[in-house]
């Protein structure tokens, strides 16, 4: 699949300003410029992270009240309901407030809603159980915001709700006793982009400054909140920033007894980064939801003891094994379905269906027929007589815009621009399927059709040297609104002919650029463009910079994105 290469626009004028406060790099004054830094102040607080940068948590609406209400449950003896959503960010935010409040009280308890019977959010099964079981106070926590009915069910029943959620809020506010959420119009608080767990975590940290307890206690979950914040695909900025880089630092030099256990089972002997969260531990915390019941997730997240840790660790691999196995299966029976539907190459859009497929793994499956046929995605199957599914999308097409000019054929969506869930009546398939191609083929134009590539800087090799890297590494984590560079070198050459094919697949480069050192790269399943190197002519290359740890040793490598021939070598 071709993909189109996009430089950014950088304010130059700024970028200079910066150089002379700071004396480093142009380019990487210019990658500071790009992510809102233009400063010598905002730049140290950037590169010099500390828990100074956190804010205090009563500025934002409704904490005050939320911590007197929790209070006052402590002192009347009343039962609490910790309640959170199934996913990465649900799971590790009802551990990290189960956790802090179990130790200072023994009337509490978690509910995870099973995805599958219960589905997302707040569920009927869930208040009911909160009614039977004489709950008088229940903490939402990645959910809630818009379960305004449920919650007033809850409030019949003499229950107070207290949400915590991130979410954007909707026309309708529950009437909870208290809710937590930058998000709603009139809060204050000065960060609007943090995670479920984050609000949770901010939640206790105000409870913790009110009642004079050890912040420690507070904080000794913090690489769980980290994990949130990668898995959940929030802005690496802010706050969100600071709390994923004090929770890396303790993944890594103090990590919790359920870290611990997750990075045994995975057997990954190496100092974690934000990515290693996202493709490593998360997956495995989400497969719990996805192949069998997330509870046993947050079981994990709460354990103390090492040897029982491991036990659940390693049922949360064997779902992930499994899960990959059905993901990958799954995979290949849509695009086989694809290639067997007549109209298929003409369409815009993509919607296939197989009523065996595991509701747990539609919205991956979605996520890789996108990376075959680059358009909006929904993958469905049979769900309690219905069909139900997950949608995914590409830039230019706002999904929850698209399925709600879709609504006449649904009986139930939500979600938001790039993902989306869905359920419908299977006689309403077709006159959806067609009317969902008609609106992405109104909607995005002709050119959106091709993957695009955004490119941070153009780079000379002479450039990448060792000052360069120590601060680029600084740039770290990465993740949305502060992604891991891209850099652009041109008139690449190979070297000598030492770059090769490895497994057919991905391409091992050994490259040089006139006057300047050979460095080496891996291209992953790039195997298709040996081609473009071996014709003894200069092409150009787009790739992150990183260091290859092997044997002790370290050295620069190029993570190869893509290669195109030089535009001065097309002869």
């Amino acid at each position: 699949m071709n993909k189109k290469w996009t430089l950014k626009n950088t304010d130059g004028q700024l970028a200079n300003q910066l150089q002379e406060q700071l004396q480093i790099h142009p380019i990487l004054c210019a990658l500071l410029v790009q992510r809102g830094i233009g400063d010598f102040e905002n730049a140290r607080r950037f590169f010099r992270i500390n828990s100074d940068q956190l804010h205090d948590p009563f500025q934002m609406k409704g904490m005050q009240k939320a911590v007197d209400r929790i209070v006052d449950a402590f002192a009347k003896n009343e039962k609490i309901l910790i309640y959170g959503d199934y996913d990465v960010d649900g799971t590790t935010a009802v551990a990290v407030v189960y956790t802090f409040f179990r130790e200072l009280y023994p009337h509490i308890e978690f509910y995870i809603p099973h995805r599958f019977t219960e589905g997302y959010g707040v569920s009927e099964k869930g208040i009911q159980y909160a009614i039977d079981n004489d709950f008088k106070l229940i903490i939402t926590l990645d959910c809630g915001i818009k379960s305004s009915l449920l919650i007033a069910k809850a409030t019949d029943y003499g229950i107070d709700t207290i949400v915590c959620d991130h979410h954007l809020p909707g026309e309708e506010i529950p009437a909870a006793f208290a809710i937590l959420n930058p998000k709603q119009k009139d809060c204050p608080y000065p960060y609007k982009e943090l995670c479920g767990c984050g609000i949770g975590y901010k939640l206790i940290s105000a409870f913790a400054m009110q009642n004079s307890i050890d912040l420690q206690k507070v904080d000794k979950n913090l690489d769980l909140v980290a994990t949130a914040i990668a898995a959940d695909i929030v802005p690496i900025t802010g706050e969100n920033r600071t709390l994923a880089v004090l929770g890396l630092s303790k993944v890594n030099e103090n990590p919790s007894i359920p870290i611990q256990a997750l990075k045994q089972v995975s057997e990954m002997d190496k100092e974690f980064t934000i990515t290693d969260l996202v493709f490593i531990i998360a997956p495995r915390v989400n497969a719990a939801g996805r192949m069998d019941d997330a509870r046993k997730a947050v079981e994990l997240f709460i354990e103390t003891d090492l040897v029982k840790a491991m036990v659940l660790a390693k049922e949360l691999q064997v779902d992930n094994e499994d899960r990959r196995d059905v993901d990958k299966l799954t995979t290949m029976e849509a695009l086989d379905l694809m290639e067997r539907i007549a109209d298929n190459q003409s369409k815009r859009s993509t919607v296939v269906y197989q009523p065996h497929w595991h509701k747990g793994v539609v919205g991956i499956v979605a996520s890789r027929l996108i990376e075959h046929h680059y358009r909006p995605t929904i993958v469905l199957t049979q769900s309690n007589g219905k069909l139900s599914g997950s949608a995914r999308s590409i830039k230019g097409f706002n999904l929850f815009e698209g399925l709600t000019e879709c609504a006449a054929f649904l009986e139930n969506y939500g979600g938001h621009y790039f993902a989306a869930g869905l359920t419908l009546d299977e006689k309403h398939l077709i006159p959806f399927s067609n009317k969902f191609d008609e609106v992405v083929r109104n909607t995005v134009p002709e050119d959106m059709f091709e993957p695009e590539i955004e490119i941070d800087a153009e780079i000379h090799f002479k450039d990448i040297t060792a000052s360069f890297i120590k601060i680029l590494k600084q740039f770290a984590p990465h993740g949305p609104d502060n992604m891991k560079p891209i850099f652009l070198t041109k008139n690449v050459n190979d070297y000598k002919k030492f770059s090769t094919l490895i497994k057919e697949r991905h391409l091992r480069f050994v490259v040089y650029q006139a006057s300047s050192q050979t460095i080496n790269g891996i291209g992953f399943n790039l195997g298709e463009k040996m081609e473009v190197v071996k014709s003894n002519k200069p092409f150009d290359m787009i790739y992150h910079i990183e260091e290859n740890h092997w044997n002790g040793n370290v050295s620069i490598q190029l993570k190869v994105i893509d290669i195109r021939q030089s535009s001065n070598a097309a002869n």
